[in-house]
């Protein structure tokens, strides 16, 4: 299975970039040993678009072109589910035994996601209610896929 982060948006290099490439390489390095071949982050332009829906709908249009045939879309969304650490990993575990190609987490732009992404979506997870500039969203997926990495092989990192 393969892992993805589908962003709007450019990672500018700064701590941002340094962290979030920090833990991708960790996870890369922990997902090898439970089957997980490959670990991408792929970016798009934001739209320049006048009209904000439009801009959405055009960012919309551009990630779902980049879905992988036989893709698990995972739209981050200050509206979508909360999962505990030990949730995300079992969903992940299950998703890797039942043979799924590629998860891809989609991560919107400054004006969120449009609303054909929730039309194409498999789930919405959120990490909180609070609302994310995408730079730091993209640190908390790359942890978050470490981290259930980590808990998948029984590394100690997670901690209760």
């Amino acid at each position: 299975m393969r892992l993805s982060i589908l962003a709007v948006g450019r990672m500018k290099s700064g701590p941002e970039s340094e962290l979030s490439a920090k833990y991708f390489d960790r996870a890369a390095r922990a997902g090898r040993q439970l089957g997980i071949s490959g670990l991408s982050h792929r970016e798009i332009a934001e739209s320049r678009h006048a009209n904000p829906a439009t801009r959405r709908e055009e960012e919309a249009a551009r990630l779902a072109a980049m879905l992988s045939p036989g893709s698990i879309a995972i739209i981050l969304d200050e509206k979508g589910e909360d999962l505990a650490s030990q949730a995300f990993a079992g969903w992940i575990r299950s998703n890797l035994d039942g043979g799924t190609p590629e998860i891809s987490f989609l991560v919107g732009g400054p004006d969120g996601h449009g609303k054909s992404v929730h039309g194409f979506a498999n789930r919405s997870i959120r990490f909180g209610s609070l609302t994310w500039p995408h730079q730091i969203v993209r640190v908390l997926v790359a942890e978050q896929l470490y981290r259930a990495m980590t808990l998948l092989s029984g590394h100690p990192y997670h901690r209760v």
